[in-house]
């Protein structure tokens, strides 16, 4: 398989916007990590009536830089990619700041079995997110002069959503495609098979989208490209877990020692999870089988 190339660069400043298109301006939170790369991308979209894409996490300092950009023009809208903590724990100051509307997909039942840690260890899904303005696939937020269209992407988060800017060929990817790195497709909050029907919706725009602006990470000025090459990636990588599966390797930790060589210590579990993800597809094709619930010491077997 051709290896994948990342996009690691990024011309950024924290606390200092940065223009990334017409009319949209970037801050990057602070909390770099091996998940978040330089940190959270914050979008501030428009000239007189903004919307803000991503308010980030509870930082004071990207709070302040973010009141600064808006620099006293109304806020018709705050959206929210999804309700991973790292995008919405900045909503509640930005809220009370700017009296925007919270506009999102929405968690439309409180799942018990949603993971509450996320693979970095740490709390990550925010359960009781309730937007003012629920989004659902085609809906469009008319503003300012410009219109986003929401593109209900699942897969990473259940809820997640991408943006289109109207007319302008600009998406606003959050975390379903980055150019950084892959997506990670956790269970349960993740889903292995929604997160391919969803890198399919890109697709079947066509060449309307020449821009992706993502939730971590730099701009994608190839996206159809990046698009299919993550695809086909995430299809060879389930592939080779079926091989292993049937060469004898029986159960994740197994399959992880053997596909991720030299990986770092700090991503095994998030590796794990999406070798999970591929496992429960490849169960759900009736490829293979497990005697009860998927966990990482559950025994495989091909059918």
């Amino acid at each position: 398989m051709t290896k994948l190339t990342f996009n690691t660069e990024m011309v950024f400043a924290y606390g200092v916007p940065v223009d990334v298109a017409p009319r949209v301006q970037r801050l990057v939170a602070n909390n770099p990590s091996v998940f978040t790369h330089k940190g959270t991308n914050t979008y501030v979209i428009g000239t007189e009536t903004l919307v803000v894409i991503d308010p980030g996490p509870e930082d004071a300092a990207h709070h302040d830089a973010l009141v600064r950009t808006i620099a006293g023009r109304p806020v018709s809208h705050i959206v929210i990619t999804h309700t991973h903590r790292d995008h919405t724990d900045g909503l509640a100051a930005l809220v009370a700041a700017t009296g925007a509307k919270v506009a999102g997909y929405g968690r439309t039942a409180e799942n018990p079995g949603v993971m509450k840690i996320g693979p970095s260890g740490g709390e990550f899904v925010d359960a009781d997110f309730r937007p003012d303005v629920v989004l659902r696939h085609g809906d469009r937020i008319e503003t300012g002069g410009f219109a986003l269209e929401a593109i209900f992407t699942p897969g990473h988060a259940p809820d997640h959503l991408c943006l289109a800017l109207a007319g302008t060929g600009v998406l606003f990817s959050g975390d379903h495609v980055m150019g950084w790195n892959t997506t990670v497709v956790a269970p349960p909050e993740g889903d292995m098979g929604d997160y391919y029907a969803a890198l399919e919706t890109l697709i079947a725009r066509g060449e309307t989208d020449k821009l992706y602006l993502p939730g971590h990470g730099g701009e994608i000025a190839e996206p159809h490209r990046v698009v299919r090459a993550y695809l086909v990636h995430r299809r060879w990588r389930e592939q080779a877990i079926l091989a292993a599966i049937r060469a004898g390797k029986p159960t994740i930790e197994a399959i992880v020692a053997l596909i991720y060589e030299k990986i770092d210590s700090r991503l095994v579990k998030a590796a794990s999870l999406s070798v999970q993800a591929h496992v429960e597809h490849l169960i759900r094709q009736g490829l293979v089988a497990a005697d009860g619930p998927v966990g990482f010491a559950s025994a495989l077997r091909a059918t």
